[in-house]
């Protein structure tokens, strides 16, 4: 109801500005298309003149428009999941940047915005009512490089850099540049275009070769091949791993909306919402151009929400193409460092791309959490909240803190928790994880299909102790989905549930409330669902198909139980598989209500 209330509410939101919007052209302040000139001071000009009024289009010219990041505006950005090493600058050139802007809509009229060096294509920054749509970004070079292995031998390998990919050989080594930047790591994944597959690889055989430019584009590497797994057809990604960007930024804005956008390349990060309030994404696709011939279109995950509130909607969507997970959805722990008084604490964000940031505010209900069970110790309310350096906040709570609370523990902000729609959308082309969830709000995944996934389809973690993510989940809904032939790079295809608590509680669950029904899993290998500290946990309808495993005798549907109560498993109908299991550890078969059949034949 609740979900349904906050559409609602959006949607007449949207309405009622769209009827007395003036229009503002990007053609009136310079802004032409194919011109192949800068197009920066015309769009900061049109947006300018877009934020003087209540309510605007700002209507781009269509074609192509060209942005550099030297006359974009600039802006220092600390961006959770990438914002790495203190030692260097964290301004970042922003080709459309939306601040404290209010009623505004971007109308790419199919615009193709074609980015150089390195640029986040939008940001939003206390912003609200804002929709972009019908609009493309791409890099004029993308941070990713490109080879196609043309043959291979024990100790040459032939290859096609891809036209996009900018390379130099200097004394038989390669190395790749661009505008303004220059490879200095390279983090390498291939790809298998037979089996449609992203694998972890090396660029180390390459980078120890000797490289020799045989003609345009085409290079022989001539070093120690043999058992590298190199095949003829194979395409390898290369990037430096450093994340210093982001695709698109969306920060302490409420009621944002992108429609019918396409994201060709994103460097650094995909499109990043940081404690924003209903964020609706419909038709985004993450895909590289069809005319561009490449294979990747993000440098890591497509869309990535980091401590949002309100309604997290995905809709009609598709990424194809991407180094890291096409969604992640999780709030911050952050951990414990100092008790001042009795109603003050210092915490400190532990990850190192995560800090820089305000992750609460007067007013925010918090949960104190112990980092070894993930079991909230009790909770408070914030009077303030200030950030007193990039990695420490001094939190003051209204009343008086529990004895309890010491260093080492971890908060999370319980009000900072969307609830989240996935719904009519494709994942494919990625060697890690479909989604990544971890929200208390409530989740629906209904109607997807997820292609190929490397690793499991759908991740609910949560932990205190590695990327520090949070949170537990409440009530989740995984239904009607589709899951083809995902986990050949995890050993599992399962549906996987997995929170980092490193002690179990006998009768404390972390996470409780979920469904997973009436979808169809064609597996690649073995389990259908792994799940570990749930309460109330249903697996219900489902089909199961199995692939021809038989050879390697692991054409099984295996569930995997851990420490879980209040389970049941029935009505499924698993074809052309061995006898189903499930498996349980540190917990009673009590605990499960099993109905396993196994059908021979469809």
């Amino acid at each position: 109801m609740l979900i349904k209330k906050i559409c609602a509410v959006f949607l007449l939101l949207c309405t009622q500005h769209a009827l007395s919007q003036t229009v503002v052209k990007a053609s009136d302040y310079g802004v032409k298309s194919n011109s192949f000139q800068d197009a920066a001071s015309g769009i900061r000009k049109a947006i300018e003149t877009c934020n003087a009024k209540k309510s605007a289009v700002l209507l781009l010219p269509g074609g192509r428009i060209d942005i550099w990041p030297e006359k974009a505006v600039k802006r220092e950005l600390y961006i959770s999941n990438c914002t790495e090493n203190d030692t260097l600058p964290k301004v970042k050139s922003i080709a459309f940047l939306f601040e404290h802007c209010r009623n505004l809509t971007l109308d790419g009229n199919n615009t193709l915005v074609v980015l150089h060096g390195k640029m986040v294509s939008f940001a939003l920054l206390n912003s609200v009512n804002v929709k972009l749509k019908d609009i493309s970004f791409d890099y004029e070079r993308p941070t990713m490089s490109e080879l196609t292995i043309q043959s291979v031998t024990d100790t040459v390998i032939e290859a096609k850099i891809h036209p996009d990919s900018k390379f130099s050989i200097d004394s038989g080594r390669i190395s790749f540049y661009g505008e303004g930047w220059k490879a200095r790591a390279y983090h390498a994944i291939l790809f298998d275009p037979q089996n449609e597959t992203l694998c972890y690889s090396s660029f180390s055989p390459f980078m120890r070769a000797r490289a020799v430019q045989t003609g345009p584009f085409q290079v022989r590497f001539e070093g120690k091949f043999a058992g590298t797994g190199f095949h003829g057809g194979d395409v390898l990604t290369v990037r430096d791993p450093y994340r210093d960007n982001c695709g698109g930024f969306i920060s302490l804005s409420k009621n944002i909306a992108l429609e019918n956008v396409k994201m060709h390349y994103m460097h650094g990060l995909g499109i990043v919402s940081q404690f924003s309030e209903n964020i609706s994404l419909v038709k985004v696709r993450v895909v590289p151009r069809e005319s561009s011939g490449r294979v990747i279109a993000s440098f890591a995950d497509c869309f990535h929400f980091s401590g949002c509130k309100g309604l997290v909607k995905i809709d009609s969507c598709v990424t194809s193409g991407s180094h890291d997970d096409p969604v992640n959805v999780h709030g911050t722990h952050l951990q414990i460092i100092a008790v001042d008084s009795a109603k003050k604490i210092k915490v400190r964000f532990m990850h190192d791309q995560t800090y820089g940031f305000e992750a609460f505010f007067a007013g925010d209900s918090i949960a104190f959490i112990d980092p070894k069970t993930l079991m909230p110790l009790g909770t408070a309310k914030l009077k303030t909240a200030k950030l007193i350096s990039h990695r420490e906040m001094e939190i003051e709570v209204k009343g008086d803190l529990g004895c309890f609370v010491k260093a080492g523990l971890c908060i999370e902000n319980l009000t900072w928790t969307p609830e989240v729609i996935i719904r009519n959308s494709r994942f494919e082309r990625t060697d890690t994880r479909g989604l990544l969830i971890t929200t208390r709000g409530k989740v629906l995944i209904e109607n997807n299909v997820f292609y190929h996934t490397g690793m499991f389809p759908i991740l609910i973690a949560d932990d205190a102790s590695s990327w520090y993510e949070s949170g537990a989940v409440q009530d989740v809904t995984i239904r009607n989905n589709l899951f083809e032939s995902c986990g050949y790079n995890s050993g599992s295809g399962a549906i996987n549930i997995a929170p980092e608590n490193h002690e179990l509680v006998v009768g404390n669950m972390v996470h409780r409330n979920i469904r997973i029904i009436n979808n169809t899993f064609n597996l690649c290998t073995d389990g259908v669902l792994s799940a570990r500290s749930v309460d109330h946990l249903l697996f219900s309808e489902n089909k199961i198909r199995g692939a021809d495993l038989s050879a390697k005798g692991n054409n099984k549907a295996t569930i995997k139980l851990t420490a879980c109560k209040n389970v049941r498993v029935d009505k499924n109908r698993f074809y052309s598989l061995e006898t189903p299991s499930v498996d349980v550890v540190k917990m009673g078969y009590s605990d499960v209500k099993t109905d396993l059949k196994v059908d021979l034949e469809e």
